[in-house]
């Protein structure tokens, strides 16, 4: 058998951020996974495959709004051929490029399913075991698939079904009004179909702030055919080519026919069957590992990053995570993971955040202020036609520091890196409010957000500040 001093099972955005860096500091590193190729789920049938069909969704949209501006190119023509094609030429180009930066790194990758033997051994399909001094679990989750839908058949999609795009269903039911329900909803929508959306809360995104939901709900119920909230699908039967579903209501109960059904309920984390209970690591009561701040388990050999760990199952968490675990097998020193986690809902408008949220400072009792910047007084916003979106600061009370940030709008993901750059060096609203944006651009509605604090927005009226 062959030592290895770094072993990392899991070749997603944590597991090769790790291994990279690992091999940069001199490490020799083996990275592990059941894909052909390195990127994990994230590039293969999560976040890169996602994106790039709501790139394609989010021009059929600018398309379909520029008749308002008296350019009109008629009703898309979709040929699913070519745009399964493109999306699978995105990730084979990624997927290659990360292939080639293994091999120039030295990174030796294993092609297989892993288990582990011991605390410093694993086998991987069928090879000889693996010894190794420390290993990095990142392994990452899979999409939930409650009871009631796993005998519907071929009818029933989850996110990485839903991103083959097999078909384009005339009518799809959508179970979930998270972020992954509402990407792919919308995905679908501006391909033709007639998209309903069921959710068993009383909002979409109960997450986050109201504010920021409503302008995207606003789109939403034009865009799809209906919005169920506190509605529970209790049946499923598969029906040829479609399946009927009974959905009900406090006391009351529908049934409707669709032609597909997809469910995106959460995520489970990939902690099982792959030997654990060989370790001495310890799993939480839904079976994600626990870590302390520098990533560690409760094995001395095992450390863990990303959604196998919990907390925000977002791909930039796990490449942070894999630094800090990396830092600290390297020993140097190292800041925790703890973090401000920016997150993003790709749809259209998007919707993106980081730090506290003004519903979470509520319930916390927390004593901050907002300022808040309507994008229908942005000359930019204005020329995009995109005026339904808001900058809004979480304020701390007294200091004005950055607590949290939260856009709605056109390209909001791109926006919010401000504000954790914001929250992460200690600003205030004063130091957003004296920093000079360029104009016209969507960016300054951050710096306009933090004038309307002091009374002193251009383009926003309110009585300044004492």
């Amino acid at each position: 058998m062959s030592r290895e001093h770094l072993v990392i099972l899991g070749a997603g955005p944590g597991g090769y951020t790790a291994a990279f860096l690992a091999a940069d500091r001199g490490m020799k590193v083996t990275l592990v996974d059941a894909q052909k190729s390195p990127g994990g789920v994230c590039l293969h049938k999560g976040c890169i495959p996602s994106k790039a069909l709501l790139h394609v969704a989010g021009n059929i949209n600018e398309s379909r709004l520029a008749k308002e501006w008296g350019v009109d190119f008629g009703d898309p023509t979709i040929d699913l051929d070519r745009l399964r094609n493109w999306k699978e030429g995105v990730l084979l180009k990624m997927s290659g490029g990360l292939t080639m930066l293994c091999k120039q790194r030295g990174v030796n990758y294993i092609h297989g399913s892993a288990a582990f033997k011991d605390s410093h051994t694993i086998t991987v399909s069928g090879r000889d075991p693996l010894e190794f001094d420390h290993c990095i679990l990142a392994t990452g989750s899979r999409p939930a698939l409650p009871k009631l839908f796993q005998e519907g058949g071929p009818r029933i999609m989850d996110s990485t079904a839903a991103l083959t795009l097999t078909d384009i269903p005339q009518r799809l039911l959508v179970v979930g009004g998270g972020y992954i329900g509402l990407e792919m909803g919308s995905v679908y929508a501006a391909l033709g179909s007639r998209v309903c959306v069921v959710e068993m809360t009383n909002e979409l995104l109960p997450s986050v702030d109201r504010d920021l939901v409503r302008p995207l709900q606003g789109k939403l119920s034009k865009d799809f055919e209906a919005i169920h909230l506190n509605t529970l699908v209790t049946s499923v039967v598969a029906e040829g080519n479609s399946v009927s579903v009974i959905m009900k209501s406090g006391e009351e109960t529908v049934e409707e026919t669709f032609d597909r059904i997809l469910v995106s309920v959460g995520r489970c984390p990939n902690s099982d069957a792959i030997g654990l209970n060989n370790t001495e690591v310890e799993l939480d009561e839904n079976g994600f590992v626990k870590v302390d701040e520098k990533q560690k388990t409760t094995d001395s050999s095992i450390l863990g990053i990303g959604d196998v760990v919990g907390g925000p199952m977002l791909a930039h968490k796990a490449s942070y995570e894999a630094r800090v675990a990396v830092e600290g097998l390297a020993g140097e020193e190292t800041r925790p993971s703890n973090r401000t986690v920016p997150a993003v809902v790709f749809t259209d408008p998007e919707i993106a955040w980081c730090g506290l949220t003004e519903s979470d400072a509520r319930l916390k009792g927390e004593k901050v202020e907002i300022a808040r910047f309507p994008w229908a007084a942005s000359g930019r916003a204005q020329a995009l036609g995109r005026t339904n979106g808001i900058s809004k600061l979480v304020l701390e009370a007294g200091t004005g520091r950055v607590l949290g940030v939260g856009i709605v709008g056109h390209g909001a993901g791109e926006l919010i890196a401000e504000g954790v750059l914001a929250i992460e060096m200690g600003a205030t609203a004063k130091d957003l409010a004296h920093t000079i944006h360029p104009h016209p651009t969507l960016s300054e509605t951050l710096m306009e957000a933090a004038e309307v604090f002091f009374g002193t927005a251009t383009h926003v009226h309110k009585r300044s500040r004492k």
